[in-house]
């Protein structure tokens, strides 16, 4: 076991907000759609083919003897208490933390760490741990093949803040780890120390029953992925890259959607793209004085005219042949006994262009967004206006007035659309006020003018990872991991293909596999398994937590004999 602490550039890109649950949604949703959809020609090809079950790995005596083990009492308890205890130490994540080894508010990670190694001591004696810029958590499990890629198990050890005047809201206190005969509750556990503590308990488990891998396991946990992971994730990812090169890496799991009931059976939807990310800053400048001699329009009414203009021209909704809502939607008429015919029928033939023209036509992406603003979030580039400044005094002109703008960009699109969009509408507002337009020409900011620039870096959409579902002579990341998740639930669980709108930590590791995904894998079919997260009551059932356990034990055995071609 290793403790050094190496110092790894981070990769340029970024991005910042991680709220990305209540979309999940859309399917009940979009299932309205198909009354106002007409029937059209159809299809017996099958839309969505589901990986075969995987129990091969989960046979043997040691297997059997440990998953009774994982289903036992004894365990639910100890479990409980790890849970439990890693709620308690409050690793918050805030916005303006200063650099590692600097803020004395990174300091809590060296406790989280201390936990972990007092509460996994069979993991720390058998695996490898690299600390990354102080607080970033690799453990390598090395297997006895390095012909085969490793694979590789990410979560976050930070948590989103508790607003002080939210702690009377919550049943229980929000850092206790209470637990209330069903559920844990407090900050972090389901976002997501659930996972994180889980994989770590698979492991151990792993360890107990004497499994010796053959592919190389590891874990990686960042420590500010709620602040956009430049200080963790950033760092492990480079670190990874750095040991086993580009594509170096079988698969990546990270935090994602859970399991799901849409149109009348439970849907896992592993995130298989997320939309991108962009900030845009406008900087309009215009001469200053005394507010008794004001022009007819200053800075900050030249900024509104701006924003008006910009609010007024939405990104129009397209559903891009490679967005993985397609495939959702296939999925959804091949197995959801709820999916209404006129939307079934609107799916002619997978991978059809002829698909596209039909949508279009019936303007199907503009539907989606009036039936289902969720649904419409997922095949649109979206913009807010967050933050607006000017002025500093009420009896003086604004000579600087600045908008920032968010936007996520639609899978299918780049960060183009947004450049040309603003830079038309902010040189009509120019034109007609007489100011100087520089728009995206690294220019600086001069009188009488009008600046727009990104506002840190680009992140596009990520790279979408394939969904073949494998055949008799190889498997693909895609059928181990819905194998596995019908394995443990049956066929009652549909595997589908879907998309964050938001940004994980993923999007630093895109160089190292082509086949990531962001999926929570526990399921407890008694409760709703996303409430509370990033507000109050946060919680996570027990069944699901012990269901996420096995899932990753069922896993890490099916990957490790998986033939990836």
């Amino acid at each position: 076991m290793s403790n050094n602490q190496p110092q790894v550039a981070p990769p340029t890109h970024s991005s910042r907000d991680t709220s990305r649950w209540s979309w999940w949604y859309l399917g009940l949703g979009v299932a309205a759609l198909a009354t106002f959809v007409p029937a059209m020609t159809s299809s017996s090809e099958a839309r969505c083919p589901q990986a075969p079950i995987q129990y091969a790995q989960l046979q043997d005596e040691m297997t059997t003897s440990m998953l009774k083990n994982l289903s036992s009492d004894w365990f639910q308890e100890h479990s409980i208490k790890r849970m439990t205890g890693a709620i308690q130490i409050r690793t918050v994540a805030y916005d303006d933390m200063g650099a590692v080894g600097q803020d004395p508010r990174w300091e809590v990670f060296d406790e989280f760490e201390n936990y972990l190694q007092t509460t996994f001591p069979k993991v720390y004696e058998k695996l490898k741990l690299d600390k990354v810029n102080s607080h970033g958590l690799l453990y390598t499990w090395t297997g006895s093949d390095t012909t085969l890629k490793p694979t590789v198990l990410m979560a976050h050890q930070d948590v989103v803040p508790v607003p002080e005047t939210t702690v009377s809201q919550w049943d229980y206190a929000p850092f206790s780890g209470e637990f209330d005969g069903s559920s844990i509750w407090g900050r972090g556990a389901l976002d997501c120390k659930n996972t994180l503590i889980a994989s770590l308990e698979a492991v151990e488990a792993l360890i107990d029953s004497g499994f010796k891998p053959r592919r190389t396991i590891i874990l990686s946990f960042g420590f500010d992925e709620e602040i956009s992971g430049h200080h963790g994730a950033s760092f492990l990812a480079s670190f990874l890259l750095q040991r086993y090169g580009e594509n170096g890496v079988s698969l990546i799991i990270d935090e994602g959607a859970p399991i799901l009931p849409i149109w009348g059976t439970h849907f896992a939807i592993p995130g298989v793209s997320e939309k991108g990310y962009v900030d845009v800053e406008i900087v309009v400048r215009t001469k200053g004085g005394h507010s008794s001699m004001p022009p007819l329009h200053t800075s900050a009414g030249i900024a509104a005219e701006l924003v008006s203009s910009i609010e007024k021209t939405p990104y129009p909704p397209q559903l891009h042949q490679d967005n993985p809502l397609l495939d959702f939607l296939w999925c959804g008429a091949e197995h959801a006994p709820g999916f209404m015919t006129g939307l079934k029928y609107l799916l002619p033939r997978r991978g059809s262009t002829g698909i596209l023209e039909n949508m279009k036509r019936l303007s199907f992406p503009k539907l989606v967004s009036r039936v289902n603003k969720m649904a419409g979030y997922l095949i649109s580039t979206t913009q807010a206006v967050d933050v607006v400044h000017g002025g500093v005094k009420v009896n003086a002109l604004p000579e600087r007035t600045t908008v920032l703008i968010n936007h996520r960009v639609n899978v299918g699109e780049s960060s183009d659309l947004i450049r040309h969009k603003i830079t038309k509408l902010a040189g009509v507002i120019a034109k007609r006020h007489n100011l100087t337009l520089h728009a995206f020409d690294d220019s600086k900011e001069k009188e009488s003018s009008i600046l727009v620039r990104f506002m840190g870096s680009v992140l596009e959409p990520a790279p979408v990872t394939p969904t073949h579902a494998g055949n008799e002579e190889s498997d693909t990341p895609w059928s181990v991991i819905s194998g596995t998740t019908r394995a443990l639930y049956g066929k009652q669980v549909v595997m589908a293909p879907g998309i964050m709108p938001a940004n994980t930590d993923t999007k630093y590791y895109w160089k190292l596999s082509r086949h990531i995904f962001r999926y929570s894998p526990g399921w407890d079919p008694e409760t709703l398994s996303i409430e509370g997260i990033h507000t109050v009551n946060e919680r996570v059932s027990v069944v699901a937590h012990i269901k996420t356990v096995q899932w990753y034990v069922y896993f890490l055995k099916n990957v490790d004999n998986a033939r990836f071609s």
